[in-house]
């Protein structure tokens, strides 16, 4: 075993911890089917989102932390849950009166809204192999109606009849009366509507493989459970796909924790072991309220796409899964300068230390070289100072700091720079406040701004932030921290801002003395 394997098997990073569950689970060997087998599940009703990405991305840090600590083959496979009846018409797809009609059929038997594709479901399918694309993750795509009508769960189908009973006294406990009354795990397809229906099971036959049911007409039929002609209700219909393709890993959210219970007590009724699971957290919105699909608050997959690069999310996700975390549009920044931070801390770094460094799980132990020679918050209080339009305005100001770098050389610079003319107008720019100075802070602005005018040194980062901590020590500001939210709330319009003296080499000694002329003459102000 190499010393980075024998460090990933220490390593108390998430996924490794994770990985040694599963490899654990397979007992060091390869599986029967030749491969240790990660899932993820979809709903094809709506479109991919952020909680998509972030399954997904999670998953596959998991798989390559055990890629790392084994030579077991692995495969993702992405499941979309297409064969479920259309139960309501979304509200943000057009012909909606044409998808009223087709109401309860197999998504894949639905009508395309958008005209583009054979049915609703493969339309979403697309969107989400699109999506999945983009990103460059590495999966197989499965589509539940393509796996009931082959026959590939037929085997775990008939298993699951001959244990139905076992399968109800897991399942009616959970469920309340009314519901107890129908309830049955297997749901026809009609052969006269093609209606996915939820009507109880009136018989079995285990022999022939068939249940018999009641039409909403009356009419009672028998049809076999095999061949897509019934589909499992969801925590069954789960289960049931955990025992037939042989799943060995899967995570879900918070809110199915009772589902992944019953889904492991039916795997193994149904004579299979159940997958490693983990529960991570939900999100929540700027207010500590739980991320609602339907209610449309927090963050999405979009907007978080406008304002920073993909593996700036990735970090997000990476970090804490088990930790409910607020998912708003005030998080983005410092995700990106982070994200930045881990880059640049990689190349130094042992393999220990690499191995529980996030760069290393987004880029599956591959990281590049960061080029962002400005931080992201930097760069949001350039394009506030300057009024920034575009990132061409911010090129000017970064060459004057990093006169080698240009968007050809650094062209995560050069996104991050339009990313942050983005972001200021559209959040910055409505909640600056500008205050007029005191006494004090505008005696102490204007021996900043004399400085300023005096310096013939090099734009220094550091000598500058030297000097500006003398001007707030020799004017008595007690703590010193109140002569930097002085300099941000009268000059930036923020309580809170960037290293002064680094803003100061970015933006320019002329630049600056102008905008302390503003503060101090009420322009900005009137400005804002």
């Amino acid at each position: 075993m190499s010393d980075l394997r024998d460090l990933a098997m220490q390593s108390k990073a998430w996924p490794f911890e994770e990985a040694r569950k599963l490899l654990k689970r397979v007992q060091g060997k390869t599986p029967e089917k030749g491969y240790v087998l990660f899932e993820t599940g979809y709903g094809p009703s709506g479109l991919p989102h952020i909680g998509t990405f972030g399954e997904v991305a999670r998953t596959t840090m998991v798989r390559r932390a055990f890629e790392t600590i084994s030579d077991i083959p692995t495969k993702l496979l992405c499941f979309s849950d297409d064969m479920d009846g259309l139960r309501k018409v979304p509200t943000n797809v057009p012909n909606r009166e044409a998808l009223a009609e087709d109401l309860n059929l197999p998504l894949t038997d639905v009508r395309d809204p958008f005209g583009t594709h054979d049915s609703f479901g493969a339309h979403n399918n697309a969107r989400l192999c699109a999506f999945l694309d983009s990103f460059g993750f590495e999966y197989e795509f499965a589509s539940s109606t393509e796996y009931y009508r082959a026959g590939r769960f037929d085997e775990m189908l008939l298993k699951a009849l001959a244990e139905y009973e076992k399968i109800m006294e897991i399942m009616l406990p959970t469920l309340g009366a009314e519901r107890q009354a129908t309830y049955s795990p297997f749901l026809p397809v009609s052969p006269k509507t093609g209606h996915v229906l939820q009507v109880p099971t009136l018989e079995r036959n285990v022999e022939k493989g068939t249940i018999v049911y009641e039409e909403p007409d009356g009419e009672r039929v028998e049809v076999p459970v095999t061949g897509g002609n019934v589909k499992m209700q969801w925590k069954p219909d789960w289960a049931m796909r955990w025992a037939a393709l042989g799943v060995d890993y899967e995570m879900s959210g918070k809110d199915l924790i009772d589902s992944v219970t019953q889904a492991k007590k039916i795997c193994r009724a149904l004579g299979k072991p159940a997958p490693e699971t983990l529960t991570y957290e939900l999100f929540n919105d700027e207010l500590g309220q739980k991320i609602s699909k339907s209610k449309g608050n927090g963050l999405s997959m979009e907007e978080w796409l406008t304002y920073a690069s993909p593996e700036s999310l990735s970090l997000f996700m990476f970090q804490k899964p088990k930790t409910a975390k607020r998912l708003f549009f005030d998080v983005i920044p410092k995700a990106v300068d982070e994200y930045h931070q881990h880059l640049r801390a990689f190349p130094d770094q042992d393999d220990k230390a690499r191995l529980t460094n996030p760069a290393w799980h987004i880029h599956a132990g591959q990281p590049p070289q960061s080029d962002m020679v400005v931080p992201f918050a930097m760069l949001l209080n350039l394009a506030s100072a300057s009024s920034a339009e575009d990132k061409d305005a911010m090129w000017g100001f970064i060459n004057k700091y990093a006169p080698d770098a240009s968007p050809e050389t650094h062209p995560g610079l050069d996104a991050a720079a339009g990313y942050a003319v983005r972001y200021y107008h559209d959040f910055v720019k409505p909640a600056k406040q500008f205050r007029a100075p005191t006494e004090q802070e505008t005696a102490a602005l204007l021996d900043l701004r004399e400085r300023l005018g005096q310096w013939t040194g090099p734009l220094d980062a550091e000598e500058l932030q030297s000097m500006v901590f003398a001007v707030g020590k020799e004017h008595g500001f007690e703590p010193l921290r109140d002569w930097f939210k002085a300099i941000y709330e009268v000059l930036l319009g923020a309580s809170q801002g960037p290293r002064f003296g680094g803003f100061i080499a970015l933006y320019g000694l002329p630049e600056t003395m102008a905008l302390i002329d503003r503060g101090l003459d009420g322009s900005l102000r009137t400005e804002a």
